[in-house]
């Protein structure tokens, strides 16, 4: 009987201080990382056995996590917005995005193959990696239909709400420097990435992606294998996933198992029909032509109200509103609230110092005497001059919502 591990998180402190004293770990090799894989899921009741007799799985009930189940085959989790009052979302309450279906992880060392000049494959494992520099990158992760469900007329697709991000520490070796070992730093055209998520089917294709190749250079483009000081847990791509910050998670290929370079980008559905917007607005029933439609690639600018939650109900008198903002290129520069129903803006405090990539805590302080019903809205404004709009211009595939984040509670 071959047995097969299918989860390793592992529980972490909640709380904002312990998760802000992350400090660059030493990368695991492949025993310590297998080990550390087994500890996980020995501790998280998951452990998946594959035999004769098929396979059965007795995963952590994540419900009781605390995430929501938008889907439960294949696995999608939300992650409540209570968990982001911090700078890191912890491991074991980030969202989980799946296509397929996460692969089993075998106790095989995991191989990376990248394809160089004239067909010859380097294969990499978690060893090979651990002398190389390890880089670590404080990013958001934001799955392109986060928000899906806010989109009037109703869009097809996982009716994500706002819970379908975090900010993480990512570890990992940078992907131009993998590249270079290939003999493949200086090509032109396009990085080719394949994961070994199967589809179910002969006639599914493949979840196949590629992004351009200065994007693939970046300093800051890893394959990663620790994820906020630990191994990559295996619901988020571990061992190995590609971590592409500023851009939306269709990029950020999980249990990286391919890797290639062509002078074109790649084909089939995952690439040339899905996660494409029109180039222009255009109103629901309006077919657009496949020219007419792009990728989509960086994040906009959004913000979230963390606290209070909607539907709360407060005492009179004076309350902390808090939450999160963050952009694609560039960083957070403002955050403002209302509080009144109407068009009155109010400055919030920014915590921390401006980064690319991660997200800004903010705080307001609300002074709240009279009882009734309120609306706390909040945008944001970034580098770029970006600023949150009052709602998301309308796309068949429901990406990149960002509208003005309002929650209503009452004062008693």
């Amino acid at each position: 009987m071959e047995i097969k591990l299918e989860h390793m998180n592992r529980e972490e402190s909640a709380a904002p201080d312990a998760c802000a004293r992350f400090t660059e770990p030493e990368p695991l090799g492949r025993r310590a990382w297998f080990l550390h894989l087994c500890d996980g899921a020995l501790a998280a009741g998951a452990l998946l056995v594959s035999g004769p007799l098929g396979c059965w799985s007795c995963a952590a009930d994540e419900k009781q996590a605390g995430l929501i189940v938008r889907s439960p085959r294949p696995l999608d989790l939300e992650t409540p917005v209570e968990a982001f009052d911090q700078w890191l979302t912890p491991n074991r309450l980030f969202f989980v995005r799946s296509h397929f279906g996460a692969p089993a992880v075998t106790l095989a060392p995991w191989r990376l193959e990248i394809e160089g000049p004239e067909h010859r494959v380097l294969a990499l494992d978690l060893d090979d990696l651990k002398p190389m520099e390890q880089v670590t990158v404080r990013s958001v992760l934001q799955c392109s239909g986060n928000g899906r469900g806010f989109f009037e007329p109703i869009v097809p697709g996982v009716r994500w709400e706002r819970g379908a991000v975090g900010n993480a520490d990512w570890t990992g070796v940078r992907l131009s420097d993998l590249l270079e070992r290939a003999g493949l730093r200086g090509r032109s055209g396009h990085v080719h990435l394949l994961g070994a998520d199967a589809p179910p089917s002969a006639k599914t294709p493949a979840f196949q992606r590629s992004i351009p190749i200065d994007r693939a250079v970046d300093p800051n483009t890893l394959v990663a294998t620790q994820m906020n000081g630990e191994a990559l847990p295996w619901l988020q791509g571990g061992p190995m996933r590609l971590v592409v910050p500023g851009w939306t998670g269709n990029h950020w290929v999980k249990w990286l198992r391919r890797i290639s370079v062509a002078p074109t980008e790649a084909g089939g559905f995952y690439m040339q029909t899905a996660y494409r917007m029109p180039r222009s607005p255009v109103p629901p029933g309006v077919d657009v032509k496949p020219d007419d439609l792009v990728p989509v690639t960086a994040l906009n600018v959004k913000s979230l109200i963390v606290s209070p939650l909607a539907g709360a109900r407060l005492p009179a008198g004076k309350h902390e509103v808090r939450g999160v903002a963050w952009t694609g290129a560039g960083h957070v520069t403002r955050v403002e609230l209302s509080t009144g129903g109407d068009s009155t803006w109010q400055n919030a405090t920014l915590l921390g110092d401006a980064r690319p990539y991660s997200w800004r805590l903010w705080r307001s302080t609300w002074n709240a005497q009279k009882p009734g019903r309120y609306l706390i809205r909040v945008r944001a404004t970034d580098s770029n001059g970006q600023v949150q709009p009052e709602t998301t211009t309308w796309n068949k595939s429901g990406y990149l919502w960002n509208g003005i984040d309002e929650v209503s509670c009452e004062i008693r």
